[in-house]
């Protein structure tokens, strides 16, 4: 929530909206905050449906929404409907409804539009025509933005860039022989069972026929004595060229929620708090209680991350979950709803969630995760600037 917005008109402003927000929206409630004749942002919700009440409430919540941002004294309101404006501009009570709630809250309304499949156009416009402007005032106001600034690219819908990198069963192959060697050492070294149960195999891809432990395996099983070490490193370089062993490691980690919760302190925050949490971990292990400096960043209380920390650890998260055994992908593919949700990326977070929960259907952070989805629960830091806006 850190772009700014200056809209000439209605029609360049509904041209910004997918850049706001990262992708077009369809079937959606977006709601632009600002502050005087600032654009901070835009928050996307499903398009409401139901009887008056249920309206309401979706538009008290979004509202709700718009009132913990620091500064925020105004709201525009865009219905992106799956109907025609061929009889007047849809959406017309999901509309009045968050302009009734704006008005308790004390919030002004900017505008409230409606982006049909063949025309949009302003409620609070009276010259609108009864069948919504054209569609292609939206796309000239685009073509007419000679300096669009750099950003990423725009996916097409709110669930697009939730999918896993595409791997081959080959390279797959690879990080299960990697983790079965990984597995085998641990065990030997320090009598450490597998994790998730699967087949036993009586001897690992790449073992030596002496001893029965792969030396790579030893190697990587000695970076266990640091895990926020391994974590840190991660962060640079292309996911896509991470060693099988690293994989493995990884897969071996987030499988265990005493060092994914690690993992997950220390990609919100640095690598001294990675090493606080693993410390904190130790001792909550023997008896004591977990700080709650830490907790509160679990449950997204606290100063707001670095949003390219993030994203970099999502990056290495994802390609762990496309590589990992399916027994063991929920760990990663719940972290991975933990930081799409970090991010406010809802959608993409409830996506992991329900892939992790149909692995495990018990998974505790995924069920966590997909519940804060459903019921619209963002992190503390997401209604923060976090530094100078971009």
């Amino acid at each position: 929530m850190t772009t700014t917005v200056r809209a000439a008109d209605a029609a360049h402003f509904l041209s910004l909206v997918p850049r706001l927000l990262g992708f077009a929206p369809s079937r959606s409630l977006v709601v632009v905050p600002f502050a005087g004749s600032r654009s901070l942002g835009a928050m996307r919700v499903d398009l409401p449906t139901g009887a008056l009440g249920d309206l309401d409430s979706a538009a008290a919540t979004i509202v709700g929404m718009v009132c913990r941002i620091p500064d925020a004294d105004a709201l525009t309101a865009i219905a992106y409907a799956p109907e025609s404006a061929g009889d007047g501009l849809p959406a017309v009570p999901v509309l009045a409804a968050v302009s009734r709630a704006a008005d308790v809250c004390g919030v002004r309304v900017v505008d409230l539009l409606t982006v049909a499949t063949d025309g949009w156009g302003s409620h609070l416009d009276a010259s609108c025509p009864a069948g919504g402007r054209p569609l292609s005032e939206i796309e000239r106001a685009a073509a007419r933005d000679d300096d669009p600034g750099p950003g990423p690219a725009i996916d097409r819908d709110h669930t697009s860039g939730a999918e896993l990198p595409r791997r081959s069963a080959a390279e797959r192959r690879v990080v299960g022989g990697a983790l079965r060697s990984l597995e085998t050492a641990l065990a030997v070294l320090c009598g450490i069972p597998r994790v998730g149960g699967g087949r036993r195999r009586t001897r690992d891809a790449g073992a030596e026929a002496g001893s029965g432990v792969d030396p790579a395996a030893l190697e990587a099983a000695c970076e266990l004595d640091d895990p926020p070490r391994l974590f840190e490193r991660v962060l640079d370089g292309d996911p896509a060229e991470l060693e099988p062993f690293v994989v493995a490691l990884l897969v071996w980690c987030l499988s265990r929620p005493s060092l994914r919760d690690v993992a997950l302190v220390q990609w919100a925050t640095d690598a001294g708090r990675g090493d606080d949490a693993l410390d904190a971990q130790r001792r909550w292990e023997e008896g004591e209680e977990y700080p709650e400096r830490l907790g509160r960043i679990m449950w997204g209380d606290g100063d707001r991350p670095d949003p390219e920390r993030l994203l970099a650890a999502l990056a290495v998260v994802r390609e762990v979950a496309a590589l990992a055994p399916r027994r063991l992908r929920p760990g990663p593919l719940a972290l991975c709803a933990w930081l799409a949700w970090a991010l406010g990326r809802s959608s993409h977070a409830a996506s992991y969630a329900e892939r992790a929960l149909e692995i495990d259907p018990d998974h505790g952070l995924a069920e966590i995760l997909l519940s804060f989805a459903q019921i619209g629960h963002l992190p503390d830091w997401a209604f923060h600037q976090r530094g100078p806006v971009r």
